[in-house]
């Protein structure tokens, strides 16, 4: 049987703990490097180099996309797997376009995550369906040319939902009961609509995508 080193990023001690859970029950895989974020996790990889990446995306010091990018540079052979809570297509396509071999939302089985693993292993790729059907919407959206059309609109599907949804008058406990995603998820699209719209509360972010023309 072969035994393959694996190594978990994720800023989150109970996120950490969790996949170690998940995959404690696996022979195959064993746990090489724990990683408090990007940086960590390259300056790990690079003394102990690991055969697969789970890697988290919201990171601080250094997030997980622009380490998989280093990382893909650095150990080449080393396959990555976004195993995250977001599902936007500016983060999948960036992922992907920066080496990630799959991407995973952090609530799949550990079933389904191991067999994740080993397809990436075995030279293929890896994505939750959920994330499969948002990729397959977005290239039908830009079929003309759907990775130079990322950079188009700032803002992600997910995050233009939950702007329609603040125009509309919902609460956070409400959009997240609309779209099927936890509050806290909820709040943190909001912030990141925040951040890139550069405004600090619902009635300027809505203002400033109708003036867009996001919505």
């Amino acid at each position: 049987m072969n035994v393959y080193t694996v190594a978990i990023v994720d800023d989150n001690f109970l996120a950490r703990k969790s996949i170690l859970e998940r995959l404690k029950d696996f022979e195959e895989f064993k746990i090489q490097i724990s990683a408090v974020n990007g940086q960590d996790a390259i300056a790990q990889c690079k003394e102990t180099p690991v055969d697969i990446i789970l890697m988290d995306i919201e990171m601080p010091v250094m997030d997980g996309i622009t380490a998989t990018q280093q990382l893909k540079s650095l150990t080449p052979t080393s396959k990555i797997i976004m195993l995250t809570t977001f599902d936007e297509d500016d983060k999948i396509f960036q992922a992907i376009l920066n080496g990630a071999s799959g991407y995973l939302l952090k609530d799949e089985g550990k079933e389904y995550i191991y067999k994740a693993m080993i397809d990436v292993l075995n030279g293929g790729a890896a994505m939750s369906p959920s994330i499969a059907m948002k990729t397959l919407e977005y290239v039908r959206r830009h079929n003309s040319n759907p990775i130079s059309s990322v950079s188009e609109c700032i803002l992600s599907s997910r995050e233009i939902e939950i702007l329609v949804e603040l125009k509309n008058g919902l609460l956070y406990k409400e959009i997240s009961s609309k779209l099927f995603i936890s509050e806290g998820t909820v709040r943190k699209h909001i912030e990141n609509i925040y951040r890139k719209l550069q405004v600090n509360n619902r009635t300027h972010a809505v203002n400033e995508a109708i003036r867009n023309r996001y919505i």
